[in-house]
């Protein structure tokens, strides 16, 4: 529990100080920005992947990684309901071309990694798996498309739709530099709590790696099960406060677009895997693994069609798309209990 609290502390902290840096040397949609945004605020997972490989337990990295995928999506329902102001649900206001693209590359992203749990485990070369070694080209290559998509699209409003965000996208990374500004706190400073947050981030990411097993076994869960939801969920805290906070201020698109983007670096961290393990990640998936595999890739696509159709109904303070993710999550989890006690 104490490194749950850690993790959230820090990995809120290290975001707030990364959306600054991202402000003042103008990071923005920059390829080389999206992947120090993308490495930053992933900390906690990839201390686990990292701890869990070199301690040759890919079971718990496997299911931290894909487990996250499911349970990270469902923050987007957290934030429909505890975040957004007035009538209009999240995907309403968020609605954008460039975000559909993103949930487009985190589905394609899965399906390779669904593939690469089919491959025979010797397949190998210098420590590196194929599989994993496709996501990270395709993550490249999805990330720059998107970069490209965000500064032009040949499309009516460049892909935005009507009665949507107000404001540009990114305006909460301003606030928050602005914020900074007037309240004396320099980039300095600020570099300092990132360094800090980062190094605790990292030490509370392996505790919880090193711990989970014990207390999985002390509570007569199956490890991958505890990896796949429990340690994800601590691991999703930090987005879930910085989510809300984005929304609030009105960055609609920002929250979706983080949630969205964290989830497709997530199997990059198996080419990570391999490399310090030495042993093919993907083949050694569980059989819950590849089912939450596909769960997540559900929860997308329900969201996908929120962001194209826009639902603006809300029901118990959440779009249909939310609810109707959140049933699925429900019932999804009921049938990871079944097929990992079956």
């Amino acid at each position: 529990m104490t490194a749950a609290g850690v993790v959230w502390i820090a990995g809120t902290r290290l975001s707030d100080a990364t959306d600054i840096f991202a402000v003042h040397f103008g990071l923005g949609e920059a390829l080389g920005g999206l992947l120090f945004l993308a490495i930053a605020t992933n900390l906690p997972e990839i201390a686990i992947t990292s701890s869990a490989a070199l301690r040759q337990n890919i079971e718990i990295a496997t299911g931290n990684i894909l487990g996250g995928i499911a349970i990270q999506t469902v923050v987007l329902v957290v934030l429909d309901v505890f975040g957004v102001r007035g009538r209009l649900p999240l995907t309403y206001r968020a609605a954008s071309l460039d975000l559909v693209l993103e949930g487009v590359l985190l589905m394609a992203i899965l399906t390779v990694a669904v593939m690469g749990t089919q491959l025979p485990s010797s397949l190998i070369i210098g420590r590196v798996e194929p599989a994993a070694l496709l996501i990270t080209v395709l993550w490249l290559v999805g990330i720059w498309l998107i970069g490209k998509a965000r500064t032009g699209l040949p499309w009516h409003q460049e892909g935005n739709a009507p009665r949507g965000q107000k404001e540009p996208r990114g305006v909460a990374r301003a606030k928050k530099r602005h914020d900074a500004q007037n309240k004396g706190v320099s980039i300095t400073r600020t570099a300092i709590v990132f360094v800090a947050s980062a190094i605790v981030t990292l030490v509370a990411g392996v505790v919880l790696e090193m711990s989970g097993g014990d207390i999985a076994g002390r509570v007569g869960i199956d490890g991958v099960l505890f990896g796949s939801t429990f340690l994800a969920a601590a691991t999703a805290l930090p987005e879930v406060s910085t989510g809300i906070a984005s929304v609030k201020l009105g960055d609609y698109k920002l929250a979706v677009s983080d949630i969205f983007g964290g989830n497709a670096f997530l199997p990059v961290l198996f080419l990570l895997a391999s490399l310090l393990s030495g042993q093919a990640a993907l083949p050694q998936a569980q059989s819950t693994d590849i089912y939450l595999t596909g769960l997540g890739s559900l929860l997308t696509a329900i969201y996908l069609y929120g962001l194209i159709f826009r639902p603006s109904r809300r029901i118990l303070r959440m779009g249909i798309d939310s609810l109707l993710v959140l049933i699925l999550y429900a019932i999804g989890i009921a049938g990871l209990i079944a097929v990992t006690y079956r």
